[in-house]
């Protein structure tokens, strides 16, 4: 935790035959006293009148002693930064990046180490002597390290130290004229608001934003909290990574090409304010690390002078932060849990003070990369072991006492008997001599093959039960055919080998139970047309096991598309047909596929159509659109997951088939909701031939619980995905797969935690295919922390994003869509408030945005999801179906898959695709591009992957021959008709094996081919220009003006 590092090099100064510091005419001296770090536009008030030498080119240092320290020279050749010449007008959007801190001298007293726990240590108080501060261009100066006592600071002299790598990612620090103050974090230099009496107007800014509501997640509100004092921890700070050569010797940073600083861009100390800086009683030097944007807009202007160019985002997707895994490294990977931030407050005073989520979210099955499976341990006859009180299981974080015999619970402290089958001495680290042996001791994550006592029945076989609807919609679209080939196609990969067992039903206006004993050549239809009275035919050989029957199976599958050609029925019986489907099933359990076309009309459960009164959108009973009409389904969703059922429903209609209803039954029994609108077999076959295969051929856990305990003093309070809660923390799940992810919000019990590190342990029992019952468990640690600065430095802002959409998804089933937008917006304004009311006071940044590093991408994130389909707009904007499908499918999507839906990638490929190359190059998918029509040039061929689908854009004027190549003859044919296949030409070739390198490298899905010309409308509207988040689309804001209303809210009432 600390911020020295021996082994790095120091940067040298100015040469010393320069003892005069260049003029630094942008920036002025504010009637209000020195301003650290703030960027100056054309106005500027008279200088006061006790400031006599202002610094300038042309005279010495008043009151300094020239350097005499200086560092040793470093090797590298690009060190020194020049300041820009002098400016007389306002200073162009740029980018600072200051870092500072002063090196401790012989008789100084060394920094407090910084701890988890107990009070900060606060240095003797002492006073900086006034005086000018020295301007000396500097490229990186350093930073003060926690807790060390400021020194006297001499004008014109100045120290270098670096900070560690792992402590200071992606950042530097800046030098300060206050070296006692706290420090600021990344910033905005916002116009207008320096300067009484001048309005801050921005094109757009704030008619187009959603007013600021009170309305939030009710649970996690919380009003204005002074600042508290600073502690002796390293805050980490910053913001945005400029394209700019100054990072280039920061760990791993690969900088842009090489330009000249413009006239608003300035480095180490030019930036410093002038004058003597106020004493401060009980000073603490803290470490310093941020970025400031300058707007440069002159008073009375309509331009932000907000350059776009330089905002964050996260166009190397999702960066997991690193910090946490070096800190501990017996952690379960991240890729099982996150939690939205590594820093557990230590008081629910501290907790209040946190806006924004604080928890977990874990994907159990996540697939591992080849090399790191979760190892597979036996106990055999010794059992599983396991504390007696809490039933924590075995991790890494147990400790060995006693010489080996008993060990120490780390979730509730309890001393356990080591049984005698599992005994191994201790040496004189209390380290077991036999650690090497035993995965479940140094992994994180680790599988236990579960005994006979962890089952109540024995274990399943993997079941697929098929309830297909065969009304004419689902006949004339194609569903029938290409659904009959895919499962054909999957009967040799189903998971479970011998043991599968499958069976199948059919509807319309009547339901079809089909007998697939083996002994029968062809499957035997029975149909059932009471649906107020519905019974099972021939029960036992409704469900067959699939090796057995194979034949039949495969003769059924052969027939169904032709023996259903010709019906022209449209009714749907779907609730008696899903009743029926359940006492079949309800032996055994399994997955039921359900495959509907058309609005439930018939028996229990049928729908009608809503969403069509325009009056209900914007009043109190908007939500209910979004809620299920009928509790038939619910309860139906109870049943299955009573009975270890899990729903998948694919959804196939160009109308209104009530996906919010429907799709209740995947919710709450931990399945997925595949949404297909208008399909077509001709165009969509292939997406639904991948994504049934996928289905069928992942590795499942079935009949599944899931259980996360957690240390002493804080408790999971609420949990957020599809599953049902079988008791308080207790999640059902009767079929998990890799592509699932769950969420759970934290509190705290206690009103002070007295440990130092809170442990949480997720665990997993079910059913693998091959009929062995397993627990899975992932073992994580978490330091406790007194600082809510650290709290912020700890954050997680993918986690924090994956819990804010189902979040706000799950307002908008009692809220209108506003509410819920304004409850992300409400929450994000109130913790960048709070995190500035830590640092604002002591700086005076009235006219800087703040914000922590780690939630750089923080804003971006919360405007995509504002903009996303479950959330945006209005009635007009989303299709009501379209709208509660993606809700469904963003509820249960892992930390990355859901980033990717946010900010999808934006790719031009045009350069790479008429390059000559070897066929074994690939494309370089880092070269992203922000989400802007801006990005798009007229010339290029684009392509948009949100991990759904891929947009090909075709500019409007693209050389004919990539269009002629790539489409043949339909180049100049409506793309809406045009189907992407592979052509004989290399250009093809290559696009094609690119399209399928991303889908590789993103496998949940598949993700369909959407072609697009520029200019042709609407297409290209929803398809593509509706998706890029960062510019103005149908009244909402664009990123630059959403920058600018948050920061206005945040300086209210701060």
């Amino acid at each position: 935790m600390g911020t020295e590092n021996p082994n790095r090099p120091n940067y040298p100064l100015r040469p010393a035959a320069t003892p005069f510091a260049a003029q630094q005419s942008t920036t002025p001296f504010l009637s209000s006293g020195p301003v650290a770090g703030s960027e100056a536009s054309a106005f500027r008030p008279a200088p006061p009148s006790n400031l006599q030498t202002p610094p300038s080119s042309a005279g010495p240092f008043v009151g300094s002693d020239p350097p005499t320290f200086r560092p040793p020279p470093s090797s590298r050749s690009n060190e020194l930064v020049r300041p820009p010449p002098p400016s007389y007008g306002p200073p162009t959007p740029g980018f600072q990046r200051f870092p500072n801190h002063p090196v401790l001298s012989s008789g100084q007293v060394p920094p407090p180490r910084p701890s988890f726990t107990g009070q900060p240590v606060v240095p003797p108080p002492i006073r900086p002597p006034p005086g000018p501060v020295s301007l000396l261009s500097q490229q990186q100066p350093p930073s003060v390290p926690m807790g060390s006592p400021p020194q006297s600071i001499k004008t014109g002299q100045s120290y270098t130290h670096f900070p560690s790598p792992v402590d200071r990612p992606f950042s530097s620090s800046r030098p300060s004229s206050q070296p006692s103050s706290p420090p600021m974090g990344a910033s905005y230099a916002m116009a207008g608001s320096t300067f009484p009496g001048y309005a801050n107007t921005q094109p757009n800014s704030v008619a187009q934003a959603p007013p600021m509501q009170p309305a939030s997640f009710p649970s996690q509100q919380g009003g204005y909290a002074p600042p508290i004092p600073p502690t002796s921890f390293p805050l980490h700070q910053g913001g945005y990574a400029p394209p700019a050569p100054l990072l280039g010797q920061q760990r791993g940073y690969v900088p842009g090409q090489p330009m000249p600083t413009p006239s608003g861009l300035y480095t180490g100390n030019q930036m410093q304010s002038h004058g003597p800086a106020p004493p401060i009683g009980a000073p603490q030097g803290l470490a310093e690390d941020f970025s400031s944007l300058s707007l440069g807009s002159v008073p009375g202007s309509f331009d932000s002078g907000l350059d776009t160019s330089a905002l964050p985002r996260p166009l190397d997707g999702d960066v997991e932060p690193k910090s946490f895994a070096e800190m501990y490294p017996m952690n379960c990977p991240s890729r099982f849990l996150r939690l939205t931030t590594s820093g557990v407050p230590n008081s629910q005073s501290l907790a209040s003070r946190w806006h924004l989520p604080l928890g977990a979210v874990v994907c159990p099955l996540a697939e591992a990369p080849v090399g790191e499976e979760v190892p597979i341990v036996n106990f055999a006859t010794t059992g599983i072991i396991r504390c007696r009180r809490c039933r924590t299981y075995v991790n890494p974080y147990v400790t060995f006492t006693d010489n080996g015999r008993k060990w120490r619970c780390n979730i509730c402290a309890l001393l356990n008997d080591v049984p005698s089958d599992y005994f191994a001495p201790v040496d004189a680290t209390g380290r077991r001599v036999d650690l090497d042996q035993r995965p479940e001791l140094i992994k994180g994550s680790v599988e236990f093959i579960a005994p006979a006592e962890y089952m109540v029945r024995p274990p399943m076989p993997p079941l697929y039960f098929f309830l297909i609807d065969v009304s004419i919609s689902a006949v004339q679209s194609g569903v029938l055919e290409v659904m009959a080939q895919t499962i054909k196609s999957c009967l040799d990969s189903l998971p479970g080998s011998t043991r599968t067992q499958i069976g199948f039903i059919t509807y319309d206006s009547t339901i079809h139970f089909y007998n697939m004993k083996s002994s029968l050549v062809q499957p035997q239809m029975m149909v059932v047309s009471d649906l107020d009275d519905i019974f099972v035919p021939l029960p036992d050989d409704l469900l067959v096991n699939l090796s057995e029957s194979r034949s039949v199976v495969e003769a059924f599958l052969d027939s169904l598309p032709s023996m259903f050609q010709d019906n022209v029925n449209v009714e749907s019986a779907f609730g008696p047909a899903l009743k029926a489907a359940f006492m079949v099933m309800s032996q055994l359990g399994g997955k039921l596929m359900i495959f509907q076309s058309t609005l439930p009309s018939l028996g229990v459960g049928r729908l009608r159509l809503r969403g069509d009164d325009s009056r209900v959108y914007g009043s109190d009973k908007e939500h209910s659109l979004r809620v299920p009409e009928d509790p038939f389904y619910k309860q139906m969703a109870a049943d299955f997951t009573k009975y270890q059922i899990a729903v998948n429903l694919y959804a196939f209609s160009d109308k209104y088939t009530d996906i919010a209803s429907l799709g209740t039954l995947a919710k709450y029994t931990g399945g997925q909701v595949y949404y297909y609108p208008s399909f077509r077999s001709g165009i969509h076959k292939d997406k639904l031939k991948y994504e049934l295969t996928r289905d069928l051929t992942r590795e499942t856990a079935w009949e599944a619980v899931m259980r996360i305990r957690c240390g002493k003093g804080v408790r999971f309070t609420s949990y957020h995905g599809n599953f049902m809660l079988r008791s308080t923390d207790l999640l059902a799940l009767p079929a998990v797969d890799c592509d699932k992810a769950y969420a759970a919000q934290l509190s705290l019990e206690e009103t002070l935690l007295t440990t130092q590190t809170v442990y949480f342990q997720v665990a997993l029992l079910y059913t693998s295919s091959s009929g062995e019952r397993r627990i899975r468990v992932h073992t994580a640690a978490a330091p406790v922390v007194a600082d809510l600065g650290e709290m912020y430095r700890l954050a997680d802002t993918g986690a924090i994003i994956s819990l804010f959409s189902r979040l706000a998804n799950e307002k908008t089933l009692s809220s209108k869509l506003e509410d819920s937008r304004n409850a992300v917006q409400v929450r994000i304004v109130k913790a960048l408030r709070e995190y500035r009311n830590l640092y604002a006071v002591q700086h005076r940044l009235t006219g800087r945005m703040i914000y922590p590093e780690s939630l750089k991408f923080l804003p971006l994130y919360g405007l995509s999801l504002c903009k996303s389909t479950p959330l945006r707009g209005g009635p007009a904007d989303v299709q009501l179906d379209e709208r509660c499908a993606a809700a469904y499918t963003m509820m249960a999507l892992p930390v990355k898959s859901l980033l990717k839906l946010l900010y999808p990638n934006l790719l031009r490929v045009d350069d790479f695709l008429v390059k000559v190359s070897s066929q074994a190059e690939e494309f370089d998918i880092r070269n992203r591009l922000p989400l802007t029509a801006e990005s798009l040039d007229t010339r290029g061929l684009y392509i948009f992957d949100d991990g759904l689908r891929f947009v090909i854009w075709f500019g409007r004027s693209i050389s004919p021959d990539i269009a002629r190549n790539l489409l043949g003859e339909d180049f100049a044919a409506d793309y809406s008709k045009v189907i992407l296949s592979q052509r004989d030409n290399d250009m093809s070739r290559k696009l094609m094996k690119m399209l399928a390198q991303f889908r590789e490298s993103d496998p949940s899905y598949f993700q369909q081919c959407h072609l697009v010309r520029q200019g042709e409308q609407p297409r290209e509207g929803f398809l593509l220009l509706t998706n890029l988040v960062e510019d103005q689309i149908s009244g909402a804001n664009g990123y630059a003006d959403w920058m600018l209303l948050l920061f206005r809210q945040v300086q209210q009432n701060t």
